[in-house]
């Protein structure tokens, strides 16, 4: 279940990213941190390492170094971005301007609270 999880992170960050063009960190970080139960600094490193060619080498390096990074999660991760990302952005082609931002907000929205309450 754990591994299938993981590629669902990934996956949703995907989708996300390339739905509203944010960083799959939005996702994955609390996604880690809250399904997964990963420490803070591990989540952190885990997603710098799932994002490790588009943006987060120099920081992945110094989060490998301190030994907080989930080599395995990942790569599953970034597989799931690589798909997901194709699939976010056919999805937000076909909204409307006002329906992905109130769609977007409401994302925000529901990880802000989810993280404020629990």
């Amino acid at each position: 279940m754990t591994w299938l999880l993981v590629a669902l992170i990934g996956l949703v960050a995907g989708v996300v990213s390339g739905l509203f063009g944010v960083g799959g960190a939005v996702v994955i970080v609390p996604a880690l941190v809250l399904l997964a139960k990963l420490p803070q600094h591990v989540a952190n490193g885990t997603s710098l390492a799932s994002l490790l060619l588009p943006v987060g080498l120099l920081g992945a390096l110094e989060y490998y170094r301190r030994g907080q990074i989930n080599i395995a999660y990942a790569a599953i991760i970034a597989v799931g971005l690589f798909v997901g990302a194709f699939l976010g952005a056919r999805l937000a082609g076909g909204m409307s301007d006002i329906t992905l931002r109130r769609t977007f907000g409401g994302f925000l929205l529901l990880v802000a609270g989810k993280l404020l309450f629990s």
